[in-house]
Parts: C-alpha cells; sequence; structure tokens
C-alpha cells in the first residue's frame, strides 16, 4: 500500500513540474515590465480576477451554461452520428446514396456555417447547439461507421451458424466489436462540442457561457479576466475529459489494459 500510495505520489509530481514552470515563467515576464506586463497578467492580478468571478456568481452561472450547451450538443449530434453511421455500416445502399454529401458537408469549416444559420434560424442559442450538435455528429458518425464496418466476417458467419437473428448479431457481435471505436468517437465528439460551444459563444455572443465573459472581457481591456476564463476552460475541459475515459474504461472493461 504504501509503495502504491509513493508511486502515485511520484507520478503527481512529476506532472506538476511542467505547470509550476510555467507559472514561473509567466510571473517573471509579468514582473519585467514594458510591453510584457501589458501582455501578461501577473498571478495576484488573475487571482483576484478569479474571486471577483466567483464572488459575483458569474463564474458558476457561465460554467453551468457552457456545459450545459456542450452535453446537449453531445447527446442530440452524438446521438443522430452513431444511429447514422451504424446503419450507412451495415445497409450499404444507404451508405452510397448519403456519403458523398456527408463528405461534402464536412469539409466546410463548422464556424463557415454561422452566416448560412443566421439566416435560417436567427443568431441566437438555436444555432449555436446547431453548431454544436454539428461539430460531435461527425466524429460519432465515421468512428461508428468504422466500427460496424470494421468487424470481422468471421464473427457474423459464426451467428449465422448459430442461427441469430439479424437483431440478435447486431445485438451480440456488431455492437460489442464496434464498441470501442464508437466511445472513442463519443469522447473526440465531446471535444470538439467543448471547443465549438466555446467558440460560438465567442462569435455570437448569446447568453451566458464562459466564451461570452472572454468576449465582454476583451471589450472591457481585462486581460486578468480574459485569463481567468481561459484557465477555467482548460481545467473545465480536461475534467470532463477524465470523467469520459474512466467511463470508456469501465464500459470496455472486458478488453485487456494498454498499460
Amino acid at each position: 500500500m504504501k509503495a502504491l500510495l509513493s508511486r502515485c505520489w511520484g507520478r503527481a509530481a512529476i506532472g506538476l513540474v511542467a505547470p509550476v514552470l510555467f507559472l514561473v515563467w509567466w510571473q517573471s515576464q509579468a514582473l519585467s515590465g514594458g510591453a510584457h506586463a501589458l501582455a501578461f497578467a501577473p498571478l495576484e492580478s488573475i487571482g483576484a480576477g478569479f474571486v471577483e468571478l466567483a464572488v459575483q456568481g458569474t463564474l458558476v452561472a457561465d460554467m453551468a451554461s457552457t456545459l450545459s450547451r456542450s452535453l446537449s450538443g453531445l447527446a442530440i449530434g452524438g446521438t443522430l452520428g452513431i444511429a447514422l453511421g451504424v446503419a450507412m455500416a451495415i445497409f450499404r445502399p444507404l451508405d452510397r446514396a448519403l456519403n458523398p454529401l456527408l463528405q461534402a458537408i464536412r469539409q466546410v469549416p463548422l464556424m463557415g456555417w454561422l452566416p448560412l444559420l443566421g439566416l435560417w434560424v436567427g443568431t441566437g442559442r438555436g444555432t449555436e447547439l446547431i453548431v454544436v450538435s454539428l461539430s460531435a455528429f461527425f466524429p460519432t458518425l465515421l468512428n461508428s461507421f468504422e466500427g460496424v464496418a470494421g468487424v470481422e466476417r468471421r464473427f457474423v458467419e459464426v451467428g449465422q451458424i448459430y442461427g441469430f437473428t439479424p437483431a440478435q448479431r447486431f445485438r451480440l457481435i456488431l455492437l460489442p466489436a464496434a464498441m470501442p471505436l464508437i466511445l472513442t468517437g463519443l469522447t473526440q465528439g465531446l471535444a470538439f462540442a467543448w471547443i465549438a460551444s466555446i467558440a460560438s459563444e465567442i462569435l455570437l455572443g448569446v447568453g451566458g457561457g464562459l466564451g461570452v465573459t472572454m468576449q465582454l472581457a476583451q471589450t472591457q481591456q481585462r486581460l486578468d479576466i480574459i485569463l481567468v476564463a481561459i484557465l477555467v476552460t482548460a481545467a473545465l475541459g480536461f475534467a470532463i475529459n477524465q470523467v469520459f475515459l474512466r467511463l470508456r474504461r469501465h464500459l470496455l472493461r472486458w478488453q485487456p489494459p494498454l498499460r
């Protein structure tokens, strides 16, 4: 037990080396004077900005708004992506019919759809949700398609030998075999949804959110608030990703660990 705790503390200490060195470098730049002082806010100023947002309740509300938008977009886009990816892998005529259109749409940057979406549905929260959903849709679609299409033929043939119905073949053979890639697609979809949420908030500035706080702070020339929003965005995004990775390991616990 002591050896395990010592190993965990050792890994944590190693992981803190780079952040601590970065903070020391940042503080030295902030205190060097001249142009650097304008581009690097001192750590105490960033801490004061964090306390200011926390006391006002703005920080918690913005985190909840961005998180809700990201997870809603992931739920919508991820569900549609998995369903369509699996359907295209099973029914090849559907793949031949839809694949060229989807590939063409995928080549357009998501932010490039904002002007057109603005004309169709306005520049409100609906547009933000569509952009976030689309950002999660394509990773889940592609990974789900590859997961099901990549299942070895011999596994399907075994199901046919045992007289499995199509539903049983899907539930007992295709879905378990494709699950690693499906979950990979969801993890990627989460990352893209999180980034799209922040970007759409910055560009549209509708409602609340960490991106809206960044945009307002830029207008007010509050570098400390911008940095607080960036740090909270990074920390919250990392935490969510870790939760999904642990969930993925739990769902795929039947697989041997990679390390």
